[in-house]
């Protein structure tokens, strides 16, 4: 596969072009990819709402009946419930680790077994998520396909 990357104008818009015979499982994981980087939701400091980029969240949790959603060094309440957001956002590299957590698959930079069949999730922030043993196999299937 030939990759050209082109350097424009700033008063021109950016745009992707892919040109492909088929549009195969490949071609579709990049689309996705490509349109995860522009979803944005709706979160919450105290009384103040912000939007912030699904690609700047590193991790979810639920915590005492709230979700948080964890970014470099910020962190945001959730209005939605953990299970709402991770079947909205599986496609986008998004991955139910443990009971209360989903994380980023593109925020993290290493996995290692950990003790009692988990294995740990070091974040490219330097944080660490626990991924339970009873989601291992599913972690182990999901990075088949990368």
């Amino acid at each position: 596969m030939k990759i050209n990357v082109e350097t424009i104008d700033e008063t021109e818009e950016e745009q992707v072009l892919i040109q492909c015979h088929e549009v195969t499982a490949s071609i579709s994981e990049i689309v996705d990819f490509l349109k995860s980087r522009e979803i944005s939701m709706e979160a919450f400091q105290g009384s103040q709402i912000f939007y912030i980029s699904l690609k700047d969240i590193y991790y979810i949790e639920a915590v005492d009946n709230k979700v948080f959603a964890y970014l470099e060094s910020k962190v945001y309440e959730l209005k939605s419930k953990l299970y709402e957001l991770e079947s909205g956002y599986e496609e986008c590299h998004f991955f139910r680790c443990s009971k209360s957590v989903i994380v980023n698959l593109m925020k993290v930079h290493s996995i290692k077994p950990a003790l009692n069949g988990r294995f740990l999730a070091k974040l490219t922030n330097e944080e660490s998520v626990i991924i339970s043993r009873q989601y291992v196999p599913q972690l182990k299937e999901r990075l088949k396909g990368c």
